[in-house]
């Protein structure tokens, strides 16, 4: 189940602008899809979100996006237009990182004694009816991320008969407020009406899934915003997440809470021996030397160490063109991603 509705389809190629809204930055990137290509990526910036002497820093990221917005107008439609012959867009997507955003992991169960018929109506009906609202604070990705019929990992289960069924949803919440400045700014810049809000967990979690289809077990360690997530993946299922406040200004404090979660995990699964570290390029190497020194192995009930892999820009640039004479940028490149596997839905 997609977020990504009718309004984004089409055959053949389109441009759209993605927009990353994080902690501590805001980026944008122009990008062309075409059926049978390698998207390409026309243009791409990222600004450092600046907050000034008590100002609040919803006030200084709309700030920076506006600055961002007039760069992409200025430099990266005509980018666009030379790469395509067109520097309009389809719609814009919006990725929103914490502390802007929220994610939920659940389970729904189905159990009845007469086997039944496994529908996607059943599903939406009962999301429908258990879906928890949050005041301030609105649904922007509501997806089914595993489906288990039977006890069995099914890939495509509707329209099966079975028992027992169980379907594991991610849900990621946006403040309302940030949704509300965010769209205005750009609906101002760009003159459209076409603005989608995603949260950026979920993006990323599924971009790594579809991007590296042979880990089907895997520990990704999201260190990218003001809140480091775990994300347990098994069999290819998401299992479980976990939240660890930001390793700033307090590593040891970070790596500390951080083993403890994860040894709650391990009480209920066996840890894969892959962990992907997400975090930002700069930081990447001193989070790798920390995790490595921090002999994470007695988690693993192995005397071998997990196998830490951090995920660089340079890992995915080949699943990508670049038009853009700025260096690859990973979380760009992850929205690229998506949008590819997941914003027709394919997901």
């Amino acid at each position: 189940m997609s977020f990504f509705g009718n309004p984004l389809r089409t055959k053949g190629a389109e441009s759209v602008l993605l927009i990353e809204v994080s902690a501590s930055s805001v980026a944008g990137a122009y990008v062309r899809y075409v059926v049978g290509e390698t998207p390409f990526i026309a243009y791409a910036r990222r600004i450092q979100i600046e907050v000034r002497v008590d100002e609040p820093k919803e006030n200084a990221m709309l700030r920076a996006l506006a600055s961002l917005g007039e760069g992409l107008i200025r430099e990266g439609a005509p980018a666009l237009a030379r790469a395509s012959g067109s520097g309009s867009v389809k719609a814009i997507i919006v990725s929103f990182g914490a502390p802007w955003e929220e994610t939920m992991l659940y389970t729904e169960q189905f159990e009845q004694e007469v086997p039944f018929t496994f529908t996607k109506d059943l599903v939406e009906a009962a999301l429908k009816k258990n879906r928890v609202d949050m005041p301030g604070k609105r649904l922007a990705d509501e997806s089914v991320i595993g489906t288990i019929l039977n006890g069995y990992d099914t890939k495509d289960p509707y329209g099966k008969e079975t028992r027992r069924a169980s379907v594991v949803i991610l849900s990621s919440f946006i403040e309302e407020s940030v949704v509300e400045g965010v769209t205005t700014t750009l609906r101002r810049l760009f003159h459209t009406k076409d603005i989608v809000p995603i949260a950026s967990n979920s993006l990323f979690y599924q971009a790594i899934r579809k991007t590296f289809p042979h880990e089907r077990n895997a520990v990704i360690l999201d260190a990218t915003g003001s809140e480091t997530f775990i994300a347990l993946v098994r069999n290819d299922v998401f299992t479980a997440l976990a939240e660890v406040p930001a390793h700033t200004g307090n590593t040891d404090a970070w790596l500390e809470t951080l083993k403890e979660k994860l040894a709650e995990l391990a009480k209920h699964f066996p840890l894969p021996r892959t962990v992907f570290l997400l975090s930002r390029e700069e930081e990447t190497l001193s989070l790798r030397n920390t995790l490595d020194a921090a002999k994470l192995s007695s988690l693993w009930l192995s005397d071998n160490p997990p196998k830490v892999v951090p995920l660089l820009a340079s890992h995915v640039s080949n699943f990508i063109r670049q038009g853009s004479p700025t260096p690859p940028d990973l979380l760009i490149i992850l929205m690229v991603l998506f949008y590819q596997y997941c914003g027709k839905d394919k997901c």
